[in-house]
Order: structure tokens, then C-alpha cells, then sequence
């Protein structure tokens, strides 16, 4: 399957802003079932000043915000070929080693919520690929996927607490479950080609836990099955923090709004 994809950023700033970086993690890697036809970025309001991989293997191009902008905007236009791989990525590659991944982070740290959960899959035998999936359905009855609940800063234990949130939080809980299991755990930006719509509100993101003989597998938790042909795999991380597809600092123009146009489409 070949899917196109046009996703652009653009923000707009209340007063002209006097410095400004942004960290862009927009660019796809070829990987088992995924294969980067063509992909580009272009800025408006600003200029690329360097590219390169960070620790989790994701290419980052680093922006500058031109000074005096009161608007930047990041714009993609890329075709992927996939295929369908039941959502098995295969063995560990990468700088960072596995035990990396049974670490918590502020945004994972397992607290009752999680502990409850996993107390549920306790038979659970944590070698077999079907506890990932059990996994995610108990995510999936404990916190329903509603958005405007939560944030971009909200921690898997308040997601439980408040019984609702996003696919960001149902990735966090879990990464936060499989660590806690003993399972190397990651965080998954990127996009998916939904069957009733091409334009989207937003980027998607789900979770990856590494099994002993089969490697890192995906679980979409919050459409509650792995991922297949239709997912553009983006950047990973411990969590959505190391892989944000957009996150920086600047100084000027202090509250901003974000304007976004997404596009998948076979």
C-alpha cells in the first residue's frame, strides 16, 4: 500500500518573537514493512539549522524561528509504501540498549493506577506476545478514548484517574503497564490512514513492547489491534516527550496559537 501524506504546522505568535528553535521529528526511516518513497519539509518563518539523529534513532531537523516572525509554519509532503507485518518491527537496532526501555520517565512513573491494572493480567505470561494485546484491552475498558480531557503533559496515573484520554495517554499507561511487567517498553509518533476520512485533526501515536524470539511488536490501544500497512511510522522515545513532532523554545511573542492541516491518503 502507498499512502500520501500532507501535514502542515502553523503558528501564529501575539508579538514578534526575538529567538526561537524548534526540534522537528517529521521525517520517516525505512523499516520492516515501511520503505520512504519521497518526503519533504519546508519552513515558512524560519530556516533549517542542522540535521541529525538523536538517541532514539529519529532524524531531527533543528529550526531556527526567523526574529521578528509572528508566524512559522512546518509543512510535510511524503509517500510511504507499506506492507502489512501484523505490526512486528523484528529485533532491537539502535544506540540505546534494552534495559533503556524498563526505565520510567516523568510521564510513565507507575503509580496504584497502573499497579491495578497489571495486578489484573497477574496469570499473564509476560514472553508471550497476547499479553501485549490483554494489555491494551484492559487499558482500552479502564481509561475510554475521549479527547479534551487531557494534554500534552498529562501523566498516565491522571489519564487512569480520569477515565478518559487520547491515544498519547493509553500509550503512556502502556509503557508504564510493560515496564512494570518487566516488558522494555516505547512511545510511537506517527500517522495512520483512517478508512472513513482523509483529513484529520491530528498525528496518531501507540506503543511498542520488545518480546524475547519475535522483537519489538506495536499495539494501537486506543483502535485496540497492532499496527499494519495503514500506520506511517514517525519517532519513538520513552515517551511523548523524546518523540514529539514538534517541541522547542523561543523568547518573544509569549502565547501562540497552532493551526493544523493533515491529509493520509491511499
Amino acid at each position: 500500500m502507498r499512502l500520501r501524506i500532507e501535514h502542515e504546522t502553523r503558528y501564529c505568535y501575539d508579538a514578534p518573537v526575538a529567538y526561537g528553535l524548534q526540534q522537528v521529528r517529521l521525517r520517516p526511516k525505512d523499516t520492516r514493512g515501511q520503505s520512504v518513497l519521497d518526503w519533504k519539509i519546508s519552513i515558512e518563518g524560519g530556516a533549517p539549522e542542522l540535521h541529525y539523529e538523536d538517541h532514539n534513532g529519529n532524524a531531527v531537523d533543528l529550526i531556527g524561528i526567523e526574529r521578528g516572525a509572528t508566524e512559522t509554519a512546518i509543512r510535510c509532503v511524503g509517500l510511504v509504501e507499506n506492507t502489512n507485518n501484523d505490526g512486528v518491527l523484528g529485533k532491537h537496532r539502535g544506540f540505546l540498549p534494552l534495559w533503556h526501555f524498563r526505565r520510567s520517565s516523568d510521564l510513565t512513573k507507575a503509580g496504584e493506577g497502573v499497579r491495578e491494572l497489571v495486578g489484573k493480567l497477574a496469570d499473564a505470561d509476560i514472553g508471550d506476545v497476547s499479553t501485549g494485546h490483554r494489555l491494551s484491552e484492559a487499558i482500552l475498558d479502564a481509561v475510554g478514548y475521549e479527547g479534551g480531557n487531557t494534554h500534552s503533559g498529562t501523566t498516565a496515573e491522571e489519564a487512569i484517574a480520569g477515565g478518559t484520554g487520547v491515544c498519547q495517554d493509553h500509550a503512556h499507561i502502556f509503557c508504564s503497564a510493560a515496564r512494570l511487567m518487566g516488558l522494555p517498553a516505547r512511545y510511537v509518533s506517527g500517522y495512520l490512514m483512517m478508512n472513513d476520512r482523509v483529513e484529520q485533526d491530528a498525528s496518531h501515536a501507540w506503543a511498542e513492547a520488545f518480546f524475547e524470539g519475535l522483537g519489538w511488536v506495536g499495539f494501537d490501544i486506543s483502535n485496540g489491534y497492532s499496527p499494519d500497512e495503514r500506520y506511517i511510522r514517525i519517532a519513538t522515545g520513552i515517551d511523548f516527550r523524546e518523540a514529539a513532532p514538534v517541541s522547542g523554545m523561543r523568547m518573544g511573542g509569549s502565547n501562540e496559537g497552532v493551526l493544523v492541516s493533515l491529509r493520509v491518503e491511499q
